[in-house]
């Protein structure tokens, strides 16, 4: 267990057998993966709003640790932070994985202009496309309908992606619809030695279910702590406002599909 782990109160969680039992609230070393808006270089962004919402409601204070996505989860399984962030259900990792906290909503984005009806996977064939690394074994039905695909390519290189659809060298791009127009704000901030227009209109369709994923932490009462929060967060109506601030900074690209925000 990680000795980043300090105490800073208590808190009460109420156990099955109907008394409460003292839990030490704890400043917790949280390891996220960098995708941006999810969670930046510096631990900010709506992911990282999310989690760092509920911990500190159950009296908990977070540390991030970023690193390159999927490293994440391999620095916590070799030991390092209490938790780690981005899980996906089911996959397994040490200690006790809670509930899904967090949904990212994958689909297709394109440029306006070019009036390209993508509503469903099967039309995307005959066009080249674009995706993330391990998207076809992420997303259900993607791997088979690649064949048909005039191109098909997966790159770990996020801003790539934008750069490749702005510059019209793919018709599609399949991922994350915030993260990819988090990356279209970044080179349109950054725009005047590129040899296309960053500021093309860009339409994303979610024709894809969302993908839910859970946090992982060592400790089995922390877990506990992090479902009991995030139920009380969600009720309250907490976590859906930081979903919808989120969404509405992209909005002009997200439209009403983003997890119908």
């Amino acid at each position: 267990m990680s000795n980043a782990r300090s105490v800073s109160g208590i808190t009460l969680v109420a156990v099955l057998c109907g008394g409460p039992i003292v839990v030490q609230a704890e400043t917790l070393t949280i390891l996220a993966g960098n995708l941006p808006p999810m969670v930046d270089a510096h631990g900010k962004g709506r992911e990282a709003e999310v989690i760092t919402t509920v911990l500190e409601r159950c009296g908990h204070s977070v540390t991030f640790k970023i690193e390159p996505f999927t490293r994440h989860w391999k620095s916590y399984a070799a030991g390092e932070g209490d938790g780690v962030a981005t899980v996906p259900m089911g996959m397994e990792l040490p200690g006790g994985q809670s509930g899904a906290y967090i949904q990212y909503q994958n689909g297709v984005s394109s440029l306006s202009a070019r009036n390209d009806n993508f509503a469903a996977l099967e039309n995307l064939q005959g066009h080249s496309v674009i995706a993330f690394m391990g998207a076809s074994q992420i997303i259900p039905g993607l791997a088979d309908a690649t064949s048909g695909f005039s191109k098909y390519q997966e790159i770990a290189d996020q801003i790539g992606q934008s750069r490749m659809i702005f510059a019209g060298r793919v018709d599609a791009v399949i991922g994350d619809g915030m993260i990819f127009a988090e990356y279209n704000a970044q080179l349109q901030a950054n725009s005047e030695d590129l040899r296309f227009d960053p500021h093309q209109d860009v339409s994303f369709q979610a024709i894809f279910a969302p993908s839910d994923y859970a946090m992982n932490f060592r400790s089995e009462a922390i877990t506990a702590d992090f479902n009991r929060c995030y139920g009380d967060a969600m009720a309250d109506g907490t976590l859906d406002a930081i979903n919808k601030k989120w969404v509405e900074k992209y909005r002009d690209t997200l439209g009403t599909q983003y997890l119908n925000y």
